[in-house]
C-alpha cells in the first residue's frame, strides 16, 4: 500500500509548470503551497510568484486571466488535497522511522534465586499464555478472511460492471468516428465530382481541333454566300475578289492535318487508392487516445464541466467537424430576437486544439505573400504540446534562427523548437517529388498563386507560392500559363522567406524538351498532398526591429546595414522578443549571446546596428528646407451658386466642402488606388516613408484599406502620426507602415476640400460652440448635396465663409440654428427672411404688442392678469411671421415672430396647470378649449367635434392651426384665462384657383405646403374683416431674396390672376381707412357670457404702401393675347356590356376609387385593330391652339410612347389636365399639349369593362391606398375569372362581378385582409357564393374516367395535454417574437412522445429519407397542415397562415414544433403525410401576463412587426430566458396565458418594468 501510495501521489507533489516538490512552511524554512487559480489549475507559490503581472496572473495552460486578491498570490486558495496528501506522507515516514526503535523482542531471564518449582509453575503459565495469544490470532485471521471474501466479491462485480460499462462506450465512440471518417470520404467525394464540371478546360488539344474546323466551316459558308450572289447579281463580282472566293470553294479538306486522335487521348487525371498509406493514415485520422484513467462518480471541477447535461461527448476527428444534434431546429427569419433552437455545433472538449477554419480552406493556397506571423504564430500557438506551449506565446522570448534577411525592417525567422518538424516536412516534400504524379505534362498549367514545389538555393525541394507568371512570347504577366509554355516566374518560399525568380532554360523548342525543363526547376501540388500538408505551418515568420529605421532616411537601408546584419547574427541561434505586430510583420527585438564567457549579458542586435552608424531609432525630424505641398483648393467666386457635399465637420464655423462637377477628383482617386494596391515588394521599398516630417505630403491608407491623398500634421509618439486628408479635411492617426511616397504625377490636382464656415453666425456665448448646435449640423449637411454660396473673400490660410442652402425648408442652415436657438446672427446681420430694414413699418422683434395705457410692466404691476390672446400689432405692412400650418392657399395659419415670448411662457402656464392633473370624466364638445398633450408636450387646443368615440377625439392647436386625432386621455379642462389663440388664418389675394374649379388642387396645396410650413415670412394684411384674413405674402428664395408667393404659384400654372377691370385705380375710401381694423375674439367670461374684444385701430394707410418697399413685383414682357377657341365634345360610345355569367377578362388598371378596368377576349383584338387605325389616320400632329376645355369631354391624347389613345378628360389643372384612357381605364395627368379636343374612331365603343365587386364594403367607406395597391399587386395584367353578377342601369356604369384567383375569392382576399367587410345579402338576391368551377365554359367532358382529387383533407394537429392543478413547471423557450408573446415547450415534455412505437424524430427522419415519394402540395387553405422545407434541405410539420406574395407565388408558414415563421415558394412545400399529425405540437403559443409594453419609449430601434416594442427589449428578454424557468398557468381562453418564473422564483419581466423598457399590466 505505501509503495502505491508514492506512485499515485508522486505526480500530484509535484507542480505541473516547474517539477518542484510542493513544500510545507517550518520553522526553519520557507513552504512553497499548492495554490488553485480560478480556472481550476494548480501551481506553487514559488510560480505564481514570477506568473503575477499587475495584480492579474495569466494561466500557462489555458490563458485565462485571474485576478489576484488583496493578499496577492498568498491570499489565492490552498489545494487542501495535495497539502492533507503531504501532512499524511510525512506522519508515515515519522511513524516507520519511530517503528524501527521500538520493534525489539523482550527476554525472559529468570532469577537466579528462585526455586525449581516455582520455575516449573511460570513455564506453564508462559504456555498457557502462547495458547491464548494463538487462539485470538486464529479468530482475527477468521474475520480477515471474511473481510477480504467480502472485498473480492465487490471487485469482481465492479470489475465486471466496470468493462461492460467501458465496452459499450468504446463501441459508440468507434461507431460515431466511423461514421464521422465515412462523412469526410463523402464530402471529398462530392468536393471531387463538383470538380468534374471544369474538365473540359484540361483538353486544350481537342478544344483547339474543333476551333480550326469551326473557322474552316465559317470560312467556307461565307465564301458560299459570296458566289452565290454573284451568280444572282454578276455586277457584284467588282466587290470581292472572285478568285480567291473560288479558290476557297474548291480547296480540299485534309483529313490527315486534324488530329482526329486527340479525342482519344485522357486528361491526365486519376484517382487512386493508396493502400500502402492506408494505416498510416488511419493512425493520424482515426486516432484511440490512451490517457491517465479518470474517475467515473465524481464529478470534475466546476470550470472542465462540458455542458448541464453532464454528457461526455464523443471524441471527434480532428480533420471532420459536424453538428452533434441530429434534430436542425428552423429560426425564425422575422424575429430580431428570435429563440429558435439551430442545429448547434458539437461541443469540443478542453484538451482538443482548436484549428481555424481558414486552415483548412483550399483558398489558403491564394492568400497573398508574404507569409504573416498571425497565420503561422496562432497556428502554432494551437498546435503545439503542453510542455512547448508556453513558449509560443508572444510576450515570451522564443529562439529562432535567421532564415532570410531583405533588410533589418523585413526579415523571416524560424523557430528552433521545430527544427525536427522542418525535417520531417523536408523528408515528405522530398518524397512527394519522387512521385510520379508530381511531375508537370502538357496538359497542366500553371497559375498565379498556386502551390509549388521548387529547388531552393540548397537544391532541396521547398514549398513555394507563385507570385508571377510570364509565358513565351508575352513582355506583360499572365494569370494562367500552360505547363510547357512556361518561360519564366517569381517564386517566394513559404518555409524560409526567399523570394526568388526562376528562369526556365530549354535545350530545344519543343514539347518535350519543354515540359523536362519545367520537371527539372518545378514539381506540382497534388491535392491529396495538399490535405497532407496542411498539419505543417509556414516555417518563415516575418518580422522587423522595432522603431528601427535607416540611418538616413532619404536613401532608405544600405547594403552596409545588410550585410552588418548578416554578420552579426549569423547562423545562429537568436533569442526573439516579440514587441507588437504591424500588418503582416511582427515587431521584434533580436539578443545574441554573448561572445564572452564571462559576461552573461546579450547583445542587442537593434543597439549594435544603432551603434555602428547603419541605422537609427525612430524619431519625428524637421529638415531645415520646406516639404513640397499640395496645391490649395480653388475657391468659389462670391454670390455664385454651387453644388458641393460636406465631406467632413467640426464645427459650423470648421467644416469641408466638395464639389461635385469635379471629375478630375475621380479619376485621380482610381489612379491611385491602381498604382498603390498593385505595388511589388521592392517597389514598396521605394515608396515606404520611414521617418515622415512635418507638412510632409504623402500617400496614406485609410481604415478602410483605400489610399488618399494626405500630408503629416503631427507626431503622437509610438512610432504614429497624424495625417490631414487634403481631399476630405478629415483627420486620422496612423502607423508610419500606412505612409506612402507621393509621385509627382499625382501633386498636379489642387486639393479637393475646400475649408470653410458659415456665414454670419457665432456661438450662443460667442466662444464654443455646443455639442447640441455641433450635432443638429452634422445632421443636416453631413454627407449631403447643397448649394453653398461664397459670401466673401479671404485668405487661403483662413475658411470661406459659406451660406448652406438646402432644396426645400429648412432653406438656409445658418437661420435654421438661430431659429432653434443653437446658434445666434452676428452684430448687425439679420435673417435674410427679413429682406431689408423697414425703419416705417417694422415693429420690434422683441415686444409684444402694448395697447394704449400703458406697457407690459405697468399691467404686471398693476395687477392684471396676462393674457394669451392674439392681437394684431399697430403696422399692418410688412409684419414678420412664421408660417406654422398650411391647408391650401386659401386656408394657411401664421405666428406672429413678436408673440414668440409670449408663445413660450404661454406653453409653461399649459404644462403647470395640466401635467399634475388627473384625467376627468368630462363630455367634450365641439368649441370648447382644453389642454392638448401632443407629441409630449401640452398645448392649447380646441374640440372640433362631439365626441363620436369614446377613446378618441379631434382637436385643433389652437397656437398652429393643424388638426390632429388624440386620445380622450390626453385633454384636461383648461382655464379661462389660459384660453384663446396665436395663430392667424390668412389667405392669399388676388388669386383663384386655375382649370375653372372652384376649389384648389391637391398639387397647388402640396406646393406650398411643401415650401411655405416653418417658413419665415413677411405678411401685409389686406383687410380686416374675418378669418380668413386675405394677406399678401413674401417668402425668401435661396439667394435671399422676397417672392411673392401668390406670383410664384401662377407662374407654375396653379393659380390665377383675378381679373381687375382696365385702367382702375386701386382705392381706398376714408371711410375705410378711419373704421378701426382688428379681429373679435370671443371668449367665455367669468360669468359664463360671452364678451367680444377688439383690437386697436390701425392708423390709415395709402393703397401705395401695400407693396414692401425696395421690393417690386417683377413686370410680365409684353405678350399677344390670343383668343381662346371654343370647342365641344361628346364622349366615346358605352362599352358593350356581357351577359350574366362567367366571362375571362384582362385587366388593365385599377381606379383611385377601387373600380376595375379590363377587357375581354374580343376586346383585345378589336384593340390592335383600333391602334392601327389611329395611327394610320393621325401620321403627324395636329396645329396647337388655345381650347376652352369646359365643354370637352372625349379627347385625342400623346402617350409616353408618342402614340395617339382615346381619352375622356375628367379635370383641368393649370398647365395640365386628368385624362382617362377609355380603353384601359388609366387615369393620368397630361401637359395641354399632349391633349387634343377631337374624337378617334368614334364608330368603336369603349373597350374596357368598369367592375366593381360584389357583397363587399371597403373600410371607411372608401377604398383606401393599401387596399388600392393590393389590388394592382393581384390584378394588374393578369387574365382573371369572373362571374357578372349585375348589371348597372347607365351603360357606362360598373358590373357588378365575383372575380376568382386562382379558385379564390378576391373578395375573401380582400376581408382577410380587413381591406373590406362582407355585406349581407338581400333576401331578393338569395345568392350564395359562386363555386369557381362554375366560371368554366360549359364544354363537353367525359369525366368518367377521371379520379377523385388524392389529397385527402387533413384535419388540426394535436395540441398536448398541460399539467393541472395550478403548480409550477419547468419549460423551455423555443422562440420569442415579442417579449410578451413567446413559443415554449415543457422540459419534462422534452422527452419525445412515442406514438404507436414511433417518436416524431423518427417519422420525421424516415419520411426525409424518402422525399421524391413526397406529393406536392395543391391545397393551399389557411392553417392547413402541411410540410415545408428548412435551409438544411429537411422537411419539418408546419401550417399555412396567409399568401405574401402573387408574382411569384409564395406562402408564408409556420413551423408548429418551433414557432418560428418562412417565407417559401409553393416548390418547397409538401402534403403531409396523416400519421404525422398523431404526434403532439412541440412548441405552445403563450402570452406571458404580468406586463406590456410601454406607454411611450420615444426609441428608434424598434420592432417592425411589433413597434410597441423596442429591440432592446427584446435582446434583454432572450438573455434572461436563457436561465432554467419554471410556468405557471394564469388562463386558457381566449388564449393560453402564464407566469414565468426564473432560477430565483422572481418573475422573469421584472427586469424590464425596472429598466424602462415595459410597464407592468
Amino acid at each position: 500500500m505505501e509503495l502505491g501510495d508514492n506512485l499515485g501521489t508522486m505526480g500530484t507533489m509535484k507542480c505541473s509548470f516547474c517539477g518542484e516538490v510542493f513544500r510545507l512552511s517550518e520553522d526553519d524554512s520557507e513552504g512553497n503551497l499548492p495554490r488553485v487559480l480560478v480556472c481550476a489549475h494548480i501551481f506553487c507559490t514559488s510560480c505564481l510568484l514570477s506568473f503575477h503581472r499587475h495584480g492579474v496572473i495569466r494561466c500557462p495552460e489555458c490563458e485565462v486571466e485571474s485576478t489576484l486578491p488583496e493578499g496577492g498570490v498568498f491570499a489565492l486558495p490552498e489545494d487542501n488535497r495535495i497539502i492533507g496528501l503531504i501532512y499524511t506522507s510525512k506522519m508515515n515516514k515519522m511513524k516507520r522511522s519511530s517503528g524501527s526503535f521500538n520493534c525489539k523482542k523482550p527476554k525472559l531471564t529468570p532469577a537466579k534465586d528462585v526455586s525449581a518449582g516455582t520455575e516449573v509453575t511460570k513455564q506453564v503459565d508462559v504456555e498457557e499464555i502462547k495458547i491464548e495469544s494463538v487462539d485470538e490470532a486464529l479468530a482475527r485471521a477468521a474475520e480477515n478472511i471474511a473481510v477480504l471474501d467480502t472485498i473480492h466479491e465487490t471487485l469482481t462485480v465492479g470489475l465486471k460492471q466496470q468493462v461492460r460499462r467501458e465496452r459499450s462506450r468504446l463501441e459508440a465512440e468507434i461507431k460515431q468516428t466511423a461514421s464521422e471518417a465515412l462523412q469526410a470520404v463523402q464530402k471529398w467525394k462530392d468536393v471531387q465530382l463538383s470538380q468534374l464540371s471544369q474538365l473540359e478546360a484540361r483538353f486544350s488539344s481537342s478544344q483547339e481541333e474543333v476551333d480550326r474546323v469551326h473557322k474552316r466551316r465559317v470560312a467556307l459558308e461565307i465564301a458560299m454566300q459570296m458566289a452565290r450572289e454573284v451568280h444572282r447579281v454578276p455586277f457584284l463580282e467588282q466587290y470581292c475578289t472572285l478568285d480567291k472566293v473560288v479558290e476557297t470553294l474548291e480547296a480540299p479538306v485534309d483529313e490527315q492535318s486534324y488530329d482526329m486522335e486527340s479525342t482519344s487521348r485522357g486528361c491526365g487525371l486519376s484517382f487512386v487508392f493508396l493502400s500502402e498509406n492506408l494505416n498510416q493514415s488511419l493512425v493520424l485520422s482515426l486516432k484511440m487516445e490512451v490517457a491517465a484513467p479518470k474517475q467515473l462518480f465524481k464529478s470534475p471541477p466546476h470550470s472542465r464541466q462540458q455542458s448541464s447535461s453532464g454528457k461526455k461527448p464523443p471524441r471527434p476527428s480532428p480533420k471532420v467537424t459536424h453538428p452533434n444534434s441530429a434534430w436542425p431546429q428552423p429560426e425564425s427569419p422575422r424575429a430580431p430576437g428570435s429563440c429558435s433552437p439551430r442545429p448547434a455545433p458539437r461541443p469540443r472538449s478542453a484538451s482538443e486544439p482548436e484549428v481555424p477554419e481558414e486552415l483548412l480552406a483550399d483558398g489558403q493556397e491564394k492568400a497573398a505573400p508574404p507569409t504573416g506571423p498571425q497565420l503561422a504564430n496562432d497556428w502554432r500557438i494551437h498546435r503545439r504540446k503542453k510542455h512547448l506551449l508556453l513558449g509560443n506565446k508572444r510576450n515570451v522570448a522564443q529562439w529562432v534562427v535567421l532564415s532570410h534577411v531583405v533588410n533589418p525592417s523585413h526579415f523571416y525567422v524560424s523557430y528552433v523548437a521545430e527544427k525536427r518538424e522542418r525535417e520531417i516536412l523536408e523528408k515528405k516534400i522530398d518524397l512527394f517529388c519522387c512521385a510520379d504524379g508530381s511531375f508537370f505534362s502538357s496538359s497542366d498549367v500553371v497559375e498565379t498563386g498556386a502551390t509549388v514545389f521548387a529547388r531552393e538555393g540548397r537544391g532541396l525541394w521547398s514549398r513555394a507560392r507563385v507570385l508571377e507568371v510570364f509565358q513565351s512570347g508575352c513582355v506583360e504577366a499572365v494569370d494562367v500559363c500552360p505547363a510547357g509554355r512556361l518561360d519564366r516566374l517569381r517564386l517566394f518560399f513559404l518555409d524560409s522567406g526567399l523570394g526568388k525568380s526562376l528562369d526556365i532554360h530549354r535545350a530545344e523548342e519543343t514539347a518535350a524538351s519543354s515540359l523536362k525543363a519545367v520537371n527539372d526547376h518545378l514539381r506540382k501540388v497534388e491535392e491529396g498532398v495538399k490535405v497532407e500538408l496542411r498539419c505543417f505551418a509556414p516555417q518563415a515568420i516575418r518580422c522587423s526591429l522595432k522603431d528601427l529605421v535607416p540611418y538616413d532616411p532619404t536613401k532608405g537601408w544600405s547594403r552596409e546595414a545588410q550585410l552588418e546584419f548578416l554578420s552579426v547574427v549569423g547562423s545562429a541561434a537568436v533569442k526573439m522578443r516579440p514587441m507588437g505586430q504591424d500588418r503582416d510583420s511582427l515587431l521584434v527585438d533580436l539578443r545574441k549571446a554573448p561572445v564572452d564567457q564571462s559576461s552573461d549579458v546579450p547583445i542587442s542586435i537593434r543597439e549594435y546596428l544603432v551603434f555602428i552608424e547603419v541605422a537609427r531609432f525612430y524619431s519625428p525630424v524637421n529638415l531645415g528646407r520646406w516639404p513640397l505641398l499640395f496645391h490649395p483648393p480653388k475657391y468659389p467666386e462670391v454670390n455664385t451658386e454651387l453644388d458641393a457635399v460636406v465631406s467632413h465637420i467640426n464645427s459650423p464655423a470648421d467644416f469641408y466642402v466638395q464639389l461635385v462637377d469635379n471629375m478630375e477628383f475621380v479619376l485621380l482617386s482610381t489612379k491611385l488606388q491602381d498604382y498603390y494596391n498593385a505595388t511589388t515588394v521592392s517597389a514598396e521599398e521605394d515608396l515606404t516613408i520611414y521617418c515622415p516630417v512635418m507638412e510632409q505630403a504623402c500617400v496614406a491608407r485609410y481604415e478602410d484599406g483605400t489610399w488618399y491623398r494626405a500630408r503629416v500634421v503631427g507626431h503622437p509618439g509610438g512610432r504614429k502620426v497624424e495625417v490631414h486628408y487634403v481631399d476630405f479635411g478629415n483627420k486620422k492617426t496612423l502607423p508610419v507602415s500606412d505612409l506612402r511616397k507621393i509621385k509627382d504625377e499625382f501633386f498636379a490636382l489642387p486639393s479637393t476640400a475646400i475649408h470653410c464656415c458659415l456665414s454670419g453666425v457665432s456661438p450662443l456665448d460667442a466662444e464654443t460652440w455646443s455639442d447640441a448646435c455641433r450635432n443638429r449640423f452634422i445632421r443636416l449637411a453631413l454627407q449631403k448635396l447643397l448649394t453653398v454660396v461664397a459670401t466673401g473673400n479671404v485668405p487661403k490660410a483662413e475658411p470661406l465663409p459659406v451660406k448652406l442652402l438646402v432644396s426645400g425648408p429648412p432653406g438656409d442652415i445658418a437661420e435654421l440654428l438661430v431659429r432653434e436657438e443653437l446658434a445666434s446672427f452676428k452684430e448687425g446681420i439679420e435673417s435674410a427672411a427679413a429682406g431689408e430694414e423697414f425703419a416705417i413699418w417694422d415693429p420690434p422683434l422683441d415686444q409684444a404688442w402694448v395697447p394704449e395705457g400703458g406697457d407690459a410692466a405697468d399691467r404686471s404691476s398693476s395687477g392684471e392678469k396676462e393674457e394669451f390672446r392674439l392681437r394684431l400689432p399697430d403696422q399692418l405692412k410688412d409684419v414678420k411671421v412664421r408660417v406654422s400650418h398650411v391647408n391650401s392657399p386659401g386656408s394657411f395659419y401664421v405666428q406672429f415672430t413678436q408673440n414668440n415670448a409670449q408663445l413660450r411662457r404661454l406653453c409653461q402656464l399649459v404644462e403647470e396647470e395640466c401635467a399634475l392633473m388627473e384625467p376627468e370624466e368630462v363630455l367634450w364638445k365641439a368649441g370648447m378649449f382644453c389642454g392638448a398633450l401632443v407629441d409630449g408636450v401640452w398645448e392649447r387646443g380646441r374640440v372640433c367635434s362631439d365626441a363620436a368615440s369614446a377613446n378618441f377625439i379631434q382637436v385643433m392647436r389652437c397656437d398652429h392651426g393643424n388638426k390632429v386625432k388624440l386620445p380622450v386621455g390626453n385633454l384636461r379642462p383648461l382655464p379661462s384665462s389660459l384660453t384663446g389663440s396665436l395663430a392667424l388664418e390668412c389667405a392669399l389675394t388676388d388669386i383663384r384657383p386655375a382649370g375653372g374649379c372652384s376649389t384648389w388642387t391637391a398639387t397647388a396645396c402640396e406646393l406650398i405646403s411643401f415650401y411655405l410650413t416653418g417658413a419665415s415670412a413677411v405678411l401685409t394684411i389686406k383687410e380686416v374683416t374675418g378669418e380668413p384674413v386675405p394677406v399678401t405674402l413674401f417668402c425668401s428664395n435661396k439667394t435671399g431674396v422676397l417672392v411673392n408667393v401668390a406670383d410664384f404659384l401662377a407662374g407654375e400654372g396653379l393659380a390665377l390672376k383675378e381679373r381687375k377691370p382696365r385702367g382702375a385705380a386701386v382705392q381706398t375710401s376714408t371711410q375705410t381707412d378711419a373704421r378701426p381694423l382688428g379681429i373679435e375674439t370671443q371668449t367665455d367670461g367669468s360669468d359664463g357670457e360671452k364678451r367680444k374684444e377688439q383690437t386697436p385701430s390701425a392708423p390709415p394707410v395709402s393703397a401705395a404702401a401695400s407693396v414692401p418697399p425696395r421690393v417690386s413685383a417683377p413686370k410680365p414682357a409684353p405678350r399677344t393675347i390670343m383668343s381662346a377657341e371654343k370647342v365641344k365634345t361628346e364622349l366615346y360610345r358605352p362599352p358593350e356590356l356581357p351577359g350574366l355569367g362567367p366571362i375571362q377578362m384582362s385587366v388593365s388598371a385599377i381606379g383611385e376609387d377601387g373600380v376595375i378596368y379590363g377587357r375581354t377576349e374580343t376586346a383585345e383584338r378589336l384593340l390592335e385593330q383600333l391602334r392601327q387605325r389611329i395611327q394610320q389616320r393621325l401620321d403627324s400632329l395636329p396645329e396647337q391652339k388655345p381650347y376652352t376645355w369646359k365643354s370637352v369631354q372625349g379627347c385625342a391624347v400623346i402617350g409616353p410612347d408618342m402614340l395617339w389613345y382615346r381619352g375622356q378628360l375628367l379635370e383641368v389643372l393649370g398647365g395640365h389636365v386628368k385624362v382617362q384612357y377609355v380603353d384601359s381605364g388609366l387615369v393620368e395627368n397630361i401637359p395641354v399639349v399632349h391633349v387634343h379636343p377631337m374624337l378617334l374612331c368614334a364608330d368603336v365603343p369603349q373597350l374596357c369593362l368598369p367592375c366593381q365587386l360584389h357583397g363587399v364594403a371597403p373600410v371607411g367607406g372608401r377604398w383606401q391606398r393599401d387596399a388600392v395597391a393590393l389590388l394592382r399587386e393581384l390584378l394588374l395584367n393578369r387574365c382573371v375569372n369572373l362571374q357578372v353578377t349585375e348589371l348597372p342601369s347607365d351603360p357606362r356604369g360598373p358590373l357588378t362581378v365575383e372575380l376568382y384567383l386562382d379558385g379564390l375569392s378576391l373578395s375573401r382576399i380582400l376581408c382577410h385582409h380587413q381591406h373590406a367587410s362582407e355585406c349581407a345579402a338581400s333576401p331578393q338576391e338569395g345568392r350564395a357564393d359562386a363555386s369557381p368551377v362554375l366560371l368554366v365554359d360549359d364544354w363537353d367532358i367525359d369525366s368518367k374516367d377521371l379520379r377523385d382529387p388524392e389529397e385527402p383533407m387533413l384535419g388540426p394537429f394535436v395540441y398536448p395535454d398541460l399539467p393541472r392543478g395550478g403548480g409550477r413547471f419547468g419549460v423551455r423557450v423555443k422562440h420569442l417574437r415579442t417579449p410578451n408573446e413567446l413559443f415554449l415547450w415543457l422540459s419534462d415534455g422534452a422527452a419525445e412522445v412515442e406514438v404507436g412505437g414511433e417518436t416524431l424524430e423518427g417519422a420525421l427522419t424516415r419520411v426525409n429519407a424518402d422525399v421524391g415519394a413526397l406529393q406536392p402540395l395543391t391545397s393551399f387553405r389557411q392553417g392547413g397542415p402541411c410540410l415545408a422545407e428548412y435551409r438544411d434541405g429537411k422537411f419539418y410539420r408546419a401550417k399555412m397562415l396567409k399568401f405574401s406574395s402573387v408574382s411569384p407565388v409564395c406562402v408564408l408558414v409556420q413551423h408548429v414544433d418551433f414557432g418560428s415563421e418562412d417565407t417559401l415558394p409553393t416548390s418547397r412545400l409538401r402534403r403531409m403525410p396523416a400519421d404525422l399529425l398523431r404526434f403532439p405540437l412541440q412548441a405552445l403559443k403563450v402570452k406571458v401576463a404580468g406586463f406590456k409594453s410601454p406607454r411611450a419609449s420615444g426609441r428608434e430601434d424598434l420592432l417592425p412587426y411589433s413597434p410597441g416594442w423596442s429591440v432592446e427589449a427584446a435582446l434583454k428578454m432572450i438573455d434572461m430566458l436563457h436561465e432554467s424557468i419554471t410556468a405557471t398557468i394564469v388562463a386558457l381562453e381566449p388564449e393560453l396565458t402564464m407566469l414565468l418564473y426564473d432560477e430565483d422564483q422572481q418573475l422573469v419581466h421584472l427586469p424590464l418594468v425596472s429598466c424602462g423598457l415595459a410597464d407592468l399590466d
